[in-house]
């Protein structure tokens, strides 16, 4: 009887897409394109429009990607989303999904920098990305799209009630995050696993809690291992910016320990 009940607890779980029950995508949807196009730099060591491991951001452990509509999404939101899945059709933008746990190959290559490895690890296998560890609706929903021609990332972003900062309007730090998540994303595009090294943020308009926002990125230049990049917050419209923000980050060396 025990055994049964296990065994059907197992199947739903593969049909419903749970953790440890569901297969993992047939392809990576962060994998490099096999003829990719050339960016408006031609860089030596980009192979394509993603470098490094590209799979930074899926999880073998946790792999629902929380970047799709779901109920809490504003029509605004839906409306937005609609729009880039449309021009990702042609191969200009690509969708980036979005998971949980970062519990993956990143995983493996974030180690070497690291003097413990194994106890990095076993901290790595109970972490959640920061971005997503709000229940759905409540915090950060987000999806992000990169162009790799022009070296762009877009987020669209929905700030949930759990960010409030000054009633009625989103946090400063909570703003810093998702402007932080974008550049960050883009910059692992571009040149692999990175770290932010300095990020500048002029706050213009404060934000008001549940409206949605359009953050775009962008690579402005590239020396050697450092990464220049600029953003901007704006409203759906873009008649409104809320913020704008420079930044750097810095490409990982595997030769140099974090620690």
């Amino acid at each position: 009887m025990l055994r049964s009940c296990v065994s059907r607890l197992r199947t739903l779980a593969v049909q419903r897409g749970l953790p440890g029950g569901a297969p993992l995508p047939a392809k990576d949807p962060w994998s490099p394109r096999v003829n990719p196009g050339a960016g408006r730099r031609e860089r030596a060591a980009k192979p394509g429009c993603v470098r490094g491991d590209p799979r930074s951001f899926s999880s073998e452990v946790m792999h629902m990607d929380l970047s799709l509509p779901n109920p809490s999404w504003s029509e605004d939101m839906r409306l937005l989303f609609d729009q880039f899945m449309k021009k990702s059709e042609d191969g200009s933008w690509k969708h980036l999904p979005s998971y949980k746990s970062k519990f993956t190959q990143e995983t493996e290559d974030i180690k070497i920098y690291f003097p413990d490895a194994k106890l990095m690890k076993e901290k790595l296998s109970q972490a959640q990305l920061f971005p997503r560890s709000l229940e759905e609706g409540l915090g950060f929903e987000y999806a992000m799209f990169h162009n790799c021609v022009e070296d762009r990332t877009v987020c669209i972003f929905q700030g949930g009630p759990y960010l409030q900062g000054v009633p009625g309007f989103l946090h400063g730090g909570a703003i810093a995050t998702m402007i932080d998540a974008t550049l960050g994303t883009c910059a692992v595009v571009a040149i692999g696993v990175a770290m932010t090294a300095s990020l500048n943020i002029s706050f213009k308009r404060p934000i008001p809690l549940g409206s949605v926002v359009v953050i775009n990125s962008q690579v402005d230049k590239v020396e050697g291992r450092k990464l220049f990049l600029s953003c901007n917050i704006r409203s759906v419209d873009e008649k409104t910016v809320y913020s704008e923000a420079t930044s750097l980050f810095v490409k990982l060396d595997p030769k140099t320990r974090l620690t």
